[in-house]
């Protein structure tokens, strides 16, 4: 067995209720607690502000973190917490508001520059004590150590350091009770994602992120349609949200690779939602893997489905990648980028800008070149 680095990640406190908690878990005084207006509008929040404030940790409300949040919005908050003297911080949402929610926790305290900061292991310094509570079943982003900012002509760019690593994430199943089938489906393909890239990963996969990691795709190939279809079912929404997170820390110790870096021009571009961008690209890179990643996808078949058993390795990988094409079909998510309207004429911009996610790209099972790329979006067009 090869020598291998595991990090766990966050202390974590799950349960009914366990984001009215919050107070218990903060120091007193100003806390910046980001997250989007829409969470504020559904009341989502509300249990957990009123234990900030009996917990004398006044927090300090920053709600205009958008999908795929820019620069501009992270600097805002950042200037929010500094000009009120926060002394903690907060992410409370989607994985928008907490990716925010790690880099300012991180530039209060540290003083860097955002731009000596992209990539991997950048950021060094110190931040703010810093908690996260995920609204949705999908990003895992309260498990990574990866924050992803949109930059102006709609690049996307990445930090990825341990100093991002919440404290504690709290998996709270009630916050995600009656989410709508569309996000209910693209955040739990975004999770399923997660799962297999990390399982598949050419660099730093090791067995403690594939047990995760084939773990996470059971809870959440077993619940997502359930949640789709019966979106007060709770027991599927616990699953949802412990496979999301179990998928998050797999890939914060082994990274994603070629769907994401496909992805990631679909959401910058088109303003595509993350889940389904990955959703889109899922079958097409699986394919364009498969001679470097067939035994994986066949593990992860007979995984997922016993009865492969009998099959070849070959017929094992293929059916795997069949099952998921069907689950998000069934779960009602666009199957085509011409249903989110990308066109042919956009193919080479799309190619052209997958080969700036070098971060991602040296990860995927085998290479990807911009001639590929862009015949893998013109094979999902």
């Amino acid at each position: 067995m090869s020598d291998y680095r595991f990090s766990y990640g966050p202390k974590l406190v799950s349960g009914a209720g366990a984001s009215g908690r919050l107070g218990e878990f903060v120091p007193k005084g100003p806390c910046l607690f980001v997250t989007d207006g829409q969470i504020l509008a559904l009341g989502l929040a509300r249990a957990a502000l009123e234990s900030l404030e009996a917990a004398g940790a006044e927090p300090v409300i920053f709600d205009a973190v958008e999908a795929d949040p820019s620069r501009e919005t992270l600097l805002a908050a950042v200037e929010a917490g500094r000009a009120r003297g926060c002394v903690s911080t907060i992410g409370f949402g989607g994985g928008s508001p907490m990716d925010v929610a790690k880099l300012a926790a991180y530039l209060i305290r540290s003083g860097d520059d955002l731009v000596t900061l992209w990539g991997v292991d950048k950021a060094r310094g110190q931040r703010l004590p810093l908690i996260l509570v995920p609204t949705t079943a999908g990003t895992g982003s309260e498990a990574t150590p990866v924050a992803v900012i949109t930059l102006g002509g709609a690049e996307k760019k990445g930090v990825s350091s341990r100093a991002l690593i919440a404290d504690l994430a709290i998996l709270d199943a009630e916050l995600t009770i009656g989410l709508p089938r569309p996000v209910t489906a693209a955040t739990g393909m975004d999770a399923m994602v997660h799962a297999i890239e990390a399982y598949t990963s050419a660099r730093l996969k090791n067995p403690m992120s594939d047990l995760l990691a084939r773990e996470a795709l059971r809870l959440l190939d077993a619940s997502l349609l359930t949640a789709c279809e019966r979106p007060e079912d709770r027991k599927a929404r616990e699953a949802m949200l412990l496979g999301a997170h179990l998928a998050g820390v797999a890939f914060a110790n082994a990274p994603v690779a070629g769907v994401h870096a496909l992805a990631y021009p679909l959401g910058g571009h088109f303003h595509v939602p993350h889940g389904l961008s990955n959703a889109l690209m899922l079958p097409h890179v699986l394919g364009h893997n498969m001679v470097a990643a067939m035994t994986s996808y066949a593990e992860l078949g007979r995984w997922l489905d016993p009865s492969l058993e009998r099959l070849g390795a070959q017929a094992q990988a293929s059916a795997f990648v069949e099952r998921l094409r069907t689950l998000s079909r069934a779960t009602g998510l666009p199957q085509r980028l011409s249903d989110v309207g990308v066109r042919a004429a956009d193919l080479d911009l799309l190619a052209s800008e997958a080969m700036k996610q070098e971060r991602l790209l040296v990860n995927n099972p085998c290479p990807i070149s911009e001639a590929d790329a862009r015949r893998l979006y013109e094979a999902a067009l």
